[in-house]
């Protein structure tokens, strides 16, 4: 932990020496909660979010926020490792252009309908899950677009790894909007005072009860589709090196909100765009497609509410990145590395490696919460 503000109603823990004054902001708003617990945790990635901060961690107290959750309900990171040791530039092509052909990118889907087996059961009355439920079948394995990624990595364990960054698509998104809308209207009708961009459902209400139910099949289906995706990862590889063989499936989610004890009470813990890090629980950290990303074993720490850093976080908004960074110049830093990356034109540069902060600055200032297992170098990279 780098520094503490005790200016607002519960204290502000930063794991970062400064942060941005919109995205602090957006704290002090967290802090001021008058269900908000213990304090609040910043992760040394954070940067400024809707309502709350990216990177951002707090306790509530019987109240649940649908914009401390975000809009990519249950988007997170998957892992594997394969037996491969290496692959040439041919073959990591080769590769990767198969897996283009199987798994959709940005804002395409699947032009056929993705079978049932896939797509996690709907249990209860969950309104818009079952208004989204048809169109989410042919989105089902696909990436989405922004910062979403699937790439090829070197281990420092000697082996190549897949990692998969991606969300809920738009089910998710539909449920975070119209919950936020509706937590709009209902705090507007109650507590007017409060701030419209941290609207919340207090527990035991209707909405309250709704809400969690359709969050967490919106989390059970990004984990469905990081799993869809894995596969025909495992698929586009074994078309080059037929005799591959892959590790079990490491899977975690950063935008998500769940029922757990801290300090000896029981809250809804809010974590938007951070990883839960328990003692001994193993969890991935990327970098940007030029720097590498980390497999890693959580330290337990209370002050953060056992998180930890979701990647390495923006340094720079997606228009700035677009309106400031040198293509040549990011191109030829990937080229130089050996990287089969995703930079084409200017409108890829919002996910260039200049767009984000340094990841082993950030991993430095997170050493009191978790352990680095393995550096994973960035060998190829599809981006949404």
């Amino acid at each position: 932990m780098q520094r503490v503000i005790n200016s607002e109603r519960i204290p502000i823990k930063l794991w970062l020496d400064s942060m941005e004054d919109g995205a602090l902001e957006q704290a002090k708003n967290v802090a001021n909660l008058p269900f908000a617990y213990k304090h609040v945790a910043i992760m040394p990635d954070s940067h400024q979010g809707y309502g709350m901060p990216i990177g951002g961690v707090f306790a509530a107290d019987g109240c649940i926020v649908p914009n401390a959750v975000g809009v990519d309900i249950g988007c997170g990171m998957c892992s594997l490792r394969t037996n491969l040791e290496q692959a040439e530039t041919t073959d990591l092509k080769k590769i990767m252009s198969t897996a283009r052909k199987l798994i959709p990118v940005g804002f395409n889907h699947h032009k056929e309908r993705q079978p049932l087996e896939w797509m996690p059961g709907i249990k209860g009355d969950l309104p818009i899950t079952e208004q989204e439920f048809e169109s989410a079948c042919y989105q089902v394995g696909t990436l989405g677009g922004g910062n979403h990624f699937i790439e090829l990595q070197k281990g420092s364990d000697g082996f190549i790894w897949i990692m998969i960054h991606s969300g809920s698509r738009n089910i998710g998104f539909t449920v975070a909007k119209h919950y936020n809308q509706k937590a709009k209207e209902w705090n507007e009708k109650w507590f007017s005072n409060y701030t419209r961009d941290l609207a919340f459902f207090p527990a035991g209400s209707t909405l309250y009860d709704l809400y969690k139910a359709e969050m967490e099949y919106c989390i059970e289906f990004a984990l469905a589709n990081r799993k869809l995706m894995m596969e025909r990862m495992k698929e586009s590889i074994l078309e080059v090196f037929p005799d591959t063989q892959f590790s079990d499936f490491i899977n975690k989610p950063h935008n998500f909100a769940s029922e757990e004890e801290h300090f000896g009470k029981n809250v809804i813990i809010h974590r938007k765009g951070a990883t839960r890090a328990r003692l001994g629980e193993q969890g991935m950290i990327p970098g940007s497609q030029g720097t590498p990303s980390y497999i890693v074993r959580g330290l337990g720490s209370r002050d953060s509410f056992e998180s930890c850093s979701h990647g390495a976080g923006r340094i720079m908004s997606r228009n700035e990145a677009r309106r400031t960074l040198d293509l040549e110049k990011e191109k030829q830093q990937l080229e130089e590395s050996g990287i089969v990356h995703a930079i084409r034109n200017k409108s890829d540069l919002d996910e260039a490696p200049g767009s984000y902060k340094d990841i082993r600055e950030v991993m430095e200032l997170q050493k009191d919460l978790v352990a680095i297992e393995i550096e994973l170098s960035p060998l190829a990279v599809i981006k949404g």
